[in-house]
């Protein structure tokens, strides 16, 4: 098997850019279309903007292999006296990687302006406590990058609670193929099902299953896929764990028997596991300590299927991301294998 690396990576690089915190589906998901379309595939949208990309398979027996293309984010809390923004957190980011980071603020108008995430003590030459406060957003602000002096100004710039602020990715790919970002979880992924796509269809493969690629947009805060069409199998196809206590790295595919949520279905894990080992397929299986997925959204969310999870090793998840192109080639083999 050999995927189309270029492609991947390509595509991986452009979604990483493209800004799409939970409930800011916006620009990403008419973008995922497109992509879609120019493999001539199905796709319906959902109420809440997931997109739903069905491909035909030899069977009536459905699998949906579900990756969210929400991001972790801020929001505008409330803007001081001085013309300093306070945020309010999407998702989990580790807040003291955050410290020093540029950002984007989108108004409901659709005007940007950029800042920086800064601690309140920023300055060493001026604060005692500059290295020892605790980063949080307790004691963080963005400074915004425009001249300003106090609420009001910054005001009538069109900023106001609840606009949406967008973290810079900082995408790099190096030259040893190492991926590294923010936001790999999940969007490495996304661009990891359509360097399957593109094989299936370049080798003209029929799947043995009919496939729903399940592109969901509130993974992030807990409710992604909670309502789903209906499936036999639900496969979250999301970040693998490195750590300790872990044997999963960054050039692995790994299987999560169990997460936070509970234990994951017994039979189609096994399933993956022989998959894997029968085609030598690099890979770990590992439990996740602190972890839900879309399957488990859905499940919660009343959905009667066999659910599994499974992905690509990323090193220091939700903050900043790295994998291997090893790894998603590990990934993309595993479901190939399984489904075809």
């Amino acid at each position: 098997m050999k995927i189309n690396r270029a492609y991947i990576l390509r595509l991986a690089k452009e979604i990483l850019q493209i800004p799409s915190p939970s409930g800011y589906p916006v620009e990403i998901i008419p973008r995922i279309k497109q992509e879609a379309s120019t493999y001539n595939l199905e796709t319906t949208t959902t109420k809440k903007g997931n997109l739903i990309i069905t491909y035909p398979g030899l069977t009536d027996y459905s699998v949906g292999l579900s990756v969210h293309v929400d991001t972790l984010g801020a929001m505008v809390r409330s803007i001081n006296s001085k013309g300093e923004i306070k945020f309010t957190t999407i998702g989990g980011p580790i807040w003291p990687t955050l410290d020093g980071e540029y950002c984007t603020i989108k108004t409901r108008d659709n005007k940007e302006y950029t800042g920086t995430f800064l601690s309140t003590s920023p300055a060493i030459h001026v604060y005692k406590d500059a290295k020892s406060k605790e980063r949080s957003p307790e004691n963080m602000y963005v400074r915004l990058d425009e001249v300003v002096h106090n609420k009001e100004d910054v005001e009538q710039l069109g900023i106001e609670v609840g606009n949406f602020i967008f973290i810079d990715p900082k995408t790099t790919i190096t030259s040893s193929n190492f991926i590294k970002s923010r936001f790999l979880d999940d969007k490495i992924n996304v661009a990891s099902i359509f360097g399957l796509i593109q094989y299936l269809q370049e080798q003209n493969i029929t799947p043995k299953y009919t496939i729903k690629f399940i592109i969901s947009t509130y993974e992030e805060v807990g409710h992604g896929a909670s309502f789903i069409p209906e499936l036999d199998e639900m496969i979250a196809v999301d970040m693998g764990c490195i750590g300790d206590d872990l044997t999963c790295t960054e050039y692995d595919v790994s299987i999560c028997p169990k997460d936070s949520s509970g234990p994951y279905d017994y039979d189609l894990t096994n399933r993956l596991i022989q998959v894997a080992k029968a085609n030598d397929i690099a890979h770990a299986v590992d439990i996740y300590p602190y972890y839900g997925s879309d399957v488990s959204a859905a499940i919660r969310g009343g959905n009667d299927f066999k659910g599994a999870l499974l992905g690509p090793g990323v090193h220091a998840s939700h903050g900043m991301e790295r994998t291997h192109v090893k790894a998603i080639e590990a990934t993309i083999s595993l479901l190939l294998h399984y489904l075809t």
